[in-house]
């Protein structure tokens, strides 16, 4: 089974991270010119908490909270589930289908090196399906089964 790094995650995968005093306004556009769902806030260089575009959503929009004076620390989930870089990416599915994730920050030595999206895994998942049928079906009907001549 692939590994978050490197297989679901390149070693080189930028990571956006905002300080707890952030805006949550400031995060948003972050996310926003990023393309990005979520985001690690971190105190020094050690993961703090994450927020996603849900938690804005239900913590800030709904609360009718002003973006612009409410903090990422005080709308972000606080030491959150982490995984390794080298867990498996059945294991980070099993916790973010029990704990309804979307979502999981990747840290070495409490350090962010990385976030994995349910988007990310299912994309691997699903290319492991694809060439393990390959292989059985080249298996069972013999290597020429489906090549062009």
């Amino acid at each position: 089974m692939a590994r978050i790094v490197p297989d679901i995650i390149p070693s080189t995968q930028d990571v956006y991270i905002v300080p707890p005093d952030s805006s949550v306004r400031d995060a948003a556009r972050l996310m926003r010119e990023r393309n990005i769902a979520a985001v690690m806030i971190c105190d020094g260089d050690q993961l703090a908490g994450i927020m996603t575009e849900r938690d804005i959503a239900a913590r800030v929009v709904a609360q009718g909270r002003d973006p612009e004076a409410t903090t990422v620390a005080e709308v972000m989930t606080p030491d959150p589930d982490t995984l390794a870089p080298g867990d498996q990416a059945s294991s980070a599915l099993r916790m973010m289908r029990e704990h309804n994730y979307r979502h999981l920050p990747v840290v070495e030595d409490g350090r962010p090196v990385g976030m994995v999206s349910i988007r990310d895994l299912y994309a691997t998942v699903q290319s492991e399906l694809e060439t393990d049928i390959a292989n059985r079906d080249a298996y069972i009907f013999g290597e020429s089964y489906g090549a062009t001549a």
